[in-house]
């Protein structure tokens, strides 16, 4: 089963000082061992990014942009990235449309429209209840991998 990594994941398993990092990283090294194909896109990078370097007083990291570029240079060896393209947006389009998406719930319904044109079925997220909405795609948590 491919699976699309959510942002939320791969910031918990950096965060050592997380209560739920350790179950983020068995949850990253559970699906290697089975030899799960991994993605991530680029907006699981855009969103790293912001939280990573938003100080920690706004519920960020704290850390510089160069150990964001760092970072993202890890995360990209140890993940598939895959392309934006343009048949995102309609899809996205769509995906809004359908199930009435408002506010910041439009950036997850994107992951989902990635997730549909390069035909991932399952996100791995601990925002469950956030992806639920969506028919389309199967919602893991990663506490259950």
């Amino acid at each position: 089963m491919p699976f699309l990594i959510d942002t939320n994941l791969l910031l918990r398993s950096i965060d050592v000082n997380h209560a739920m990092n350790q179950i983020a990283v068995q949850a990253l090294t559970r699906l290697r061992e089975q030899g799960e194909p991994l993605y991530i896109i680029p907006q699981n990078l855009i969103e790293f990014w912001n939280v990573y370097t938003r100080p920690l007083e706004r519920n960020g990291l704290g850390r510089t942009p160069e150990e964001a570029r760092l970072e993202i240079q890890q995360l990209r060896s140890l993940f598939t990235l895959l392309p934006d393209t343009a048949a995102i947006y309609p899809a996205w389009e769509g995906i809004v449309s359908r199930y009435g998406i408002r506010g910041v719930n439009v950036h997850d319904a994107r992951l989902v429209a990635a997730m549909l044109i390069h035909e991932l079925t399952h996100i791995a997220t601990f925002n469950v209840r956030d992806f639920m909405r969506y028919a389309e795609i199967l919602v893991v948590e990663p506490a259950a991998i």
